[in-house]
Protein backbone atom coordinates (compact mmCIF):
# COMPACT_ATOMS: atom_id res chain seq x y z
CA UNK A 1 0.00 0.00 0.00
CA UNK A 2 0.88 3.55 -0.57
CA UNK A 3 0.07 6.53 1.94
CA UNK A 4 -1.81 8.98 -0.66
CA UNK A 5 -2.04 12.85 0.14
CA UNK A 6 -3.38 14.26 -2.68
CA UNK A 7 -3.84 13.19 -6.54
CA UNK A 8 -5.37 15.07 -9.25
CA UNK A 9 -4.77 14.65 -12.97
CA UNK A 10 -1.24 16.02 -12.64
CA UNK A 11 0.74 15.31 -9.13
CA UNK A 12 0.51 12.31 -6.66
CA UNK A 13 1.53 13.47 -3.43
CA UNK A 14 2.56 10.91 -1.11
CA UNK A 15 4.05 9.86 2.50
CA UNK A 16 6.99 8.06 2.56
CA UNK A 17 7.75 5.74 5.14
CA UNK A 18 11.31 5.42 6.54
CA UNK A 19 13.51 2.69 4.69
CA UNK A 20 12.19 2.78 1.14
CA UNK A 21 13.86 4.81 -2.19
CA UNK A 22 12.28 7.48 -3.66
CA UNK A 23 13.20 5.99 -6.90
CA UNK A 24 14.34 2.84 -8.54
CA UNK A 25 18.27 2.49 -8.27
CA UNK A 26 19.11 0.34 -10.74
CA UNK A 27 19.19 -2.73 -7.93
CA UNK A 28 16.07 -5.24 -6.76
CA UNK A 29 15.65 -2.94 -4.01
CA UNK A 30 12.09 -1.65 -3.98
CA UNK A 31 11.30 2.22 -4.67
CA UNK A 32 8.49 3.91 -3.79
CA UNK A 33 8.10 5.38 -7.24
CA UNK A 34 7.53 1.70 -8.30
CA UNK A 35 4.53 0.50 -5.83
CA UNK A 36 3.10 3.96 -6.54
CA UNK A 37 3.10 3.48 -11.09
CA UNK A 38 1.70 0.16 -10.26
CA UNK A 39 -0.91 1.48 -8.00
CA UNK A 40 -1.60 3.80 -10.40
CA UNK A 41 -2.46 1.09 -13.25
CA UNK A 42 -4.34 -0.91 -10.67
CA UNK A 43 -6.95 2.29 -9.85
CA UNK A 44 -7.54 3.12 -13.25
CA UNK A 45 -6.76 -0.32 -15.25
CA UNK A 46 -4.44 1.10 -17.03
CA UNK A 47 -2.78 -1.41 -19.96
CA UNK A 48 0.63 0.21 -20.67
CA UNK A 49 3.30 1.86 -18.94
CA UNK A 50 2.64 4.94 -16.43
CA UNK A 51 4.41 7.78 -16.82
CA UNK A 52 5.17 9.04 -12.76
CA UNK A 53 8.59 10.80 -11.56
CA UNK A 54 9.43 12.54 -8.46
CA UNK A 55 10.33 15.98 -8.72
CA UNK A 56 12.70 16.58 -6.07
CA UNK A 57 14.66 13.71 -3.88
CA UNK A 58 14.04 12.60 -0.02
CA UNK A 59 16.95 10.14 1.74
CA UNK A 60 15.94 6.27 2.10
CA UNK A 61 16.05 6.68 5.82
CA UNK A 62 13.60 10.17 5.71
CA UNK A 63 10.43 9.34 5.48
CA UNK A 64 7.29 12.21 4.54
CA UNK A 65 6.27 14.48 1.87
CA UNK A 66 7.21 13.02 -1.85
CA UNK A 67 5.70 14.79 -4.80
CA UNK A 68 5.46 12.75 -8.11
CA UNK A 69 4.41 14.48 -11.86
CA UNK A 70 2.02 12.32 -13.90
CA UNK A 71 2.82 14.07 -16.58
CA UNK A 72 5.90 15.19 -18.76
CA UNK A 73 4.38 19.03 -18.53
CA UNK A 74 4.05 18.80 -14.98
CA UNK A 75 7.18 17.35 -14.42
CA UNK A 76 9.16 20.37 -16.35
CA UNK A 77 6.91 22.72 -14.54
CA UNK A 78 7.37 21.83 -11.26
CA UNK A 79 11.30 20.89 -11.61
CA UNK A 80 11.61 24.56 -12.52
CA UNK A 81 9.94 25.61 -9.91
CA UNK A 82 12.43 23.46 -7.54
CA UNK A 83 15.14 24.86 -9.30
CA UNK A 84 13.92 28.30 -8.73
CA UNK A 85 13.46 27.82 -5.09
CA UNK A 86 9.45 28.99 -5.84
CA UNK A 87 8.55 26.37 -3.01
CA UNK A 88 8.95 25.82 0.78
CA UNK A 89 10.44 22.49 2.08
CA UNK A 90 10.11 22.35 5.89
CA UNK A 91 10.97 19.45 7.96
CA UNK A 92 11.02 18.07 11.28
CA UNK A 93 13.77 16.67 13.09
CA UNK A 94 14.80 15.08 16.04
CA UNK A 95 18.16 15.55 17.86
CA UNK A 96 19.88 14.14 21.16
CA UNK A 97 22.17 17.34 21.70
CA UNK A 98 21.01 21.01 21.87
CA UNK A 99 22.22 23.29 18.62
CA UNK A 100 24.19 26.12 19.14
CA UNK A 101 20.77 28.60 19.57
CA UNK A 102 17.04 28.09 20.44
CA UNK A 103 16.90 29.48 16.29
CA UNK A 104 19.23 30.40 13.79
CA UNK A 105 21.09 30.01 9.99
CA UNK A 106 23.52 27.45 9.46
CA UNK A 107 25.55 28.13 6.36
CA UNK A 108 28.51 25.61 5.01
CA UNK A 109 29.89 24.01 1.76
CA UNK A 110 29.40 20.87 1.19
CA UNK A 111 31.50 18.58 -1.07
CA UNK A 112 29.33 14.46 -1.41
CA UNK A 113 31.18 11.24 -3.03
CA UNK A 114 30.60 7.80 -1.81
CA UNK A 115 26.86 8.24 -0.54
CA UNK A 116 27.68 10.75 2.11
CA UNK A 117 27.97 14.82 2.24
CA UNK A 118 31.17 16.59 4.15
CA UNK A 119 31.28 19.94 5.19
CA UNK A 120 34.39 21.53 3.86
CA UNK A 121 36.19 25.14 3.25
CA UNK A 122 34.88 27.22 0.44
CA UNK A 123 37.46 26.74 -1.63
CA UNK A 124 37.74 23.14 -2.02
CA UNK A 125 36.42 21.62 -5.67
CA UNK A 126 33.49 20.99 -6.05
CA UNK A 127 32.02 22.92 -2.92
CA UNK A 128 28.70 23.69 -3.24
CA UNK A 129 26.75 26.65 -0.89
CA UNK A 130 24.61 24.79 1.47
CA UNK A 131 21.82 27.19 4.12
CA UNK A 132 19.23 26.31 6.32
CA UNK A 133 16.71 27.91 8.88
CA UNK A 134 16.38 25.90 11.99
CA UNK A 135 13.96 26.20 15.30
CA UNK A 136 13.88 24.76 18.67
CA UNK A 137 9.96 23.43 18.83
CA UNK A 138 10.10 21.33 21.88
CA UNK A 139 12.83 20.01 24.35
CA UNK A 140 12.39 16.40 25.70
CA UNK A 141 15.29 14.76 28.09
CA UNK A 142 17.05 13.48 25.65
CA UNK A 143 15.35 14.27 22.88
CA UNK A 144 15.15 18.04 20.97
CA UNK A 145 12.36 18.51 18.10
CA UNK A 146 13.61 21.35 15.42
CA UNK A 147 11.74 22.36 12.49
CA UNK A 148 14.23 22.82 9.47
CA UNK A 149 13.21 24.97 6.37
CA UNK A 150 15.72 24.37 3.66
CA UNK A 151 16.72 27.30 1.70
CA UNK A 152 18.95 25.25 -0.25
CA UNK A 153 18.69 21.64 -1.89
CA UNK A 154 21.94 19.98 -1.19
CA UNK A 155 22.67 16.16 -0.85
CA UNK A 156 21.88 15.11 2.75
CA UNK A 157 21.92 18.53 3.98
CA UNK A 158 20.46 18.43 6.65
CA UNK A 159 22.15 15.02 7.85
CA UNK A 160 26.02 17.14 7.43
CA UNK A 161 25.12 20.31 8.91
CA UNK A 162 23.48 19.59 11.77
CA UNK A 163 25.96 16.78 12.67
CA UNK A 164 28.87 19.29 11.89
CA UNK A 165 27.40 21.75 14.52
CA UNK A 166 27.41 18.94 17.37
CA UNK A 167 23.50 17.84 16.92
CA UNK A 168 23.16 14.63 14.66
CA UNK A 169 19.68 13.32 13.97
CA UNK A 170 18.70 10.87 16.12
CA UNK A 171 19.22 7.40 14.43
CA UNK A 172 21.95 8.78 11.99
CA UNK A 173 24.89 6.54 12.50
CA UNK A 174 26.48 7.56 9.19
CA UNK A 175 26.63 11.29 10.85
CA UNK A 176 28.06 10.30 13.93
CA UNK A 177 24.62 9.91 16.23
CA UNK A 178 25.49 7.67 18.97
CA UNK A 179 22.02 8.05 20.93
CA UNK A 180 19.05 5.17 21.33
CA UNK A 181 16.52 5.40 18.70
CA UNK A 182 14.15 2.88 18.36
CA UNK A 183 12.38 3.62 14.91
CA UNK A 184 13.03 2.42 11.60
CA UNK A 185 15.36 4.79 9.65
CA UNK A 186 16.18 8.50 10.63
CA UNK A 187 14.33 11.02 12.45
CA UNK A 188 14.00 13.21 9.58
CA UNK A 189 10.59 14.11 8.20
CA UNK A 190 9.44 16.30 5.38
CA UNK A 191 6.48 17.84 6.89
CA UNK A 192 5.56 20.47 4.78
CA UNK A 193 5.83 21.34 0.99
CA UNK A 194 4.90 24.48 -1.04
CA UNK A 195 4.77 24.40 -4.18
CA UNK A 196 2.50 26.30 -7.45
CA UNK A 197 0.12 24.06 -9.26
CA UNK A 198 1.59 23.29 -12.72
CA UNK A 199 -1.44 24.06 -14.64
CA UNK A 200 -3.26 26.58 -12.36
CA UNK A 201 -0.78 28.08 -10.60
CA UNK A 202 -2.31 27.71 -6.70
CA UNK A 203 0.03 27.69 -4.20
CA UNK A 204 -0.29 23.94 -3.19
CA UNK A 205 0.41 23.05 0.34
CA UNK A 206 0.68 19.62 2.23
CA UNK A 207 1.03 18.56 5.41
CA UNK A 208 1.80 15.28 6.84
CA UNK A 209 3.00 14.79 10.83
CA UNK A 210 5.64 12.39 11.15
CA UNK A 211 5.18 8.93 13.13
CA UNK A 212 7.14 10.00 16.37
CA UNK A 213 5.81 13.37 17.12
Amino acid sequence: MIDVVFEDNHLLVLNKPPGLLTQPSGTSRESLEEKAKNWLKDKYNKPGNVFLEAIHRLDKAASGIVVFAKTSKALSRLTAEVRNRNVKKIYHVLVGKHPPKNFGVLEHYLVHDNFRATVVDKEVSGAKPAKLHYKVIIERPEQILLEVELITGRYHQIRAQLASVGSPILGDTKYGSKDAWNFPGIALHHFHFEIPHPVTKEMLSFEVASRWE
